[in-house]
């Protein structure tokens, strides 16, 4: 582990401690010793039921992972980011999307101005834009309503949109569809306009700067088949814009009535609550979405104002602590139990992943110890039949986020009985596994195959339902929980630096996959190129 300060604070040496004091407790010992278990190792806030007693943790634990958070000063952290602070230091900008789901009358300052002005003047904007398309007022070039919404974006302009379109997809009208496009790939929005009618058909243009190079590609994809069916005059009636770049909108052909601000401090991976959200507050309603931010508000008000110890996104995020830097777990599985929630995972994996996957501190020094987990998972049904094997007895132990609903799309019938049968039964044989005694009726030969070592930590996450405000709750845990963790690792939670040099690595070759001279690359990549320039040439 690299020597950092943070890895010499006591709290840091107690945990190592204790950590190596529980290596051989098992979870089966620690439930068998505690009845309560349960009781005391659950939380729950509003519609939300949080059970993080099947992780590999005590009272001890829970104390002294409390100790590092205010030893690495979560507290401040928080305030400072709630006080609209440049916690983003390599950019120099505050974070403060808590902004955009504030619906009381609080002001909100960034560099000594209140935001709250123009976030809810944007609100009532986007209100009276997707009352107008869901009412059928506003029409396309040939008055025709406009039914089929098409958001272009990439990121968090295209997985946080996508995600909570498909969740809060029950509260859809029924009269409307959305699509969402962010392959660069022909197959994916030549696949999406393929049906539907040019006439009645909304593109929503999701680029900060409106030169993202795969937003804009498509939406110049969109534009031209729209011009060749309805004519150049059509651009202004069929498309509307989330971007800063007014001038750049205006020459695509879009009128500034129907572009929609973006502010520095919202990083993409938080921006499904703006402006972003559009083709969601289009498809479920204004009141839908009032109702998703309500819940995400309700989840910032718990952050903010909770003691650490009894405030669930710093107890999820010290617990993932635990596993990365103390129990050796590399990645956590997020594994929904609810068709609507199947892409979260993919939201996750980009909130997580590019949120705190740092190599350097917010100081300049390498980090001390591991960061941010590999996040992947699936639906929970599938994944069993996929790569739970590795779960349950794969050599790693990776820990397991468990999402489900008590009530479904049929309510409490049939479909959520065998659902959350699975899902509690997979979460107990994580915990419990199976010891080569209890296979009497095996052949011995075949016992060591068919035992599980189990002592696997898991976390349940039970909404009563999947309503709009419960689905905020959740997504606004993780975002907080995310945070926690960088403030505690000490790596900058809101730059993706990481991302930039492929970027432009891109934007530089681009040139010799049209023929041009390349010079100064390795081999591998001018082999490449020779390969895909052959193929372009017709040949073998």
């Amino acid at each position: 582990m690299t020597e950092h300060p943070m890895t010499t604070l006591p709290a840091w040496a107690a945990l190592e401690t204790h950590a190596a004091s529980l290596r051989d407790v098992h979870l089966r010992d620690l439930f068998a010793g505690d009845p309560d278990r349960f009781a005391r190792f659950s939380f729950s806030l509003g519609p939300l039921l949080a059970d993080y007693s099947k992780n590999r943790v005590t009272a001890e634990t829970m104390g002294l992972l409390m100790e590092l958070a205010r030893a690495r000063d979560v507290e401040g952290g928080r305030a400072a980011m709630f006080a609209g602070a440049h916690i983003n230091g390599t950019e120099n900008r505050a974070v403060l999307h808590v902004a955009l789901r504030n619906r009381a009358d609080r002001s909100m300052m960034v560099d000594g101005s209140d935001v709250m002005p123009e976030v809810r003047e944007t609100r009532e904007r986007l209100k009276v834009f997707a009352d107008a398309v869901r009412c059928g007022a506003l029409t396309g070039a040939t008055g025709k309503p406009l039914r089929h919404i098409v958001n272009i974006g990439i990121g968090g302009s295209h997985l946080g949109p996508m995600f909570v379109a498909e969740a809060l997809k029950d509260h859809q009208q029924a009269d409307l569809t959305v699509a969402f496009v962010s392959n660069p790939d022909r197959a994916q929005i030549d696949d999406v306009l393929a049906n539907l009618d040019p006439a009645a058909t909304l593109f929503i243009v999701a680029s900060k700067t409106f030169t993202t190079a795969e937003t804009m590609f498509n939406a110049q994809a969109a534009r031209l088949w729209l011009v060749d069916k309805l004519g150049e005059a059509a651009v202004g009636k069929h498309f509307a814009a989330i971007s800063t770049n007014l001038e750049a909108a205006a020459r695509f052909g879009i009128s500034k009535d129907n572009v929609f601000p973006m502010w520095d401090w919202v990083g993409g991976r938080y921006s499904v609550w703006s402006a972003i959200g559009l083709a969601v507050m289009i498809a479920c309603g204004p009141d839908v979405f009032d109702q998703f931010l309500a819940g995400a508000e309700a989840m910032d008000r718990h952050f903010e104002t909770a003691s650490l110890d009894q405030n669930l996104p710093v107890i999820l995020a010290m617990i993932g602590i635990w596993h990365a830097d103390f129990l050796g777990g590399p990645a956590i599985a997020i594994l929904p139990y609810d068709h609507r929630l199947r892409l979260l995972p993919f939201h996750l994996q980009q909130l997580d992943m590019e949120s705190n996957g740092k190599s350097v501190m917010t100081d300049g020094a390498p980090v001390a110890g591991d960061t941010g987990p590999i996040v992947f998972g699936g639906g929970g049904s599938d994944s069993q039949h996929s790569f739970y094997q590795l779960l349950h007895q794969g050599p790693r132990h990776i820990p397991c986020d468990f999402i489900g609903a008590l009530k479904g799309h049929d309510g409490a019938g049939p479909s959520r009985d065998l659902l959350l049968a699975n899902m509690f039964a997979q979460s107990e044989a994580l915990m419990v596994g199976r010891k080569e005694q209890d296979l009497d009726a095996t052949a011995p030969e075949l016992r060591p195959h068919r035992s599980f070592s189990g002592n696997r930590s898991s976390t349940t996450l039970l909404l009563e339902e999947l309503t709009p405000y419960a689905l905020g709750m959740l997504m606004a845990l993780y975002e907080h929980k995310v945070f926690v963790q960088g403030l505690v690792w000490g790596v900058n939670s809101f730059d993706q630096w990481g991302v930039e040099l492929g970027k432009e690595l891109a934007k530089s070759l681009q040139p010799a996959l049209t023929g041009e001279a390349l010079k100064g690359r390795d081999s591998s990549t001018s082999g490449l190129i020779a390969a895909y320039l052959k193929a372009k040439a017709g040949g073998p």
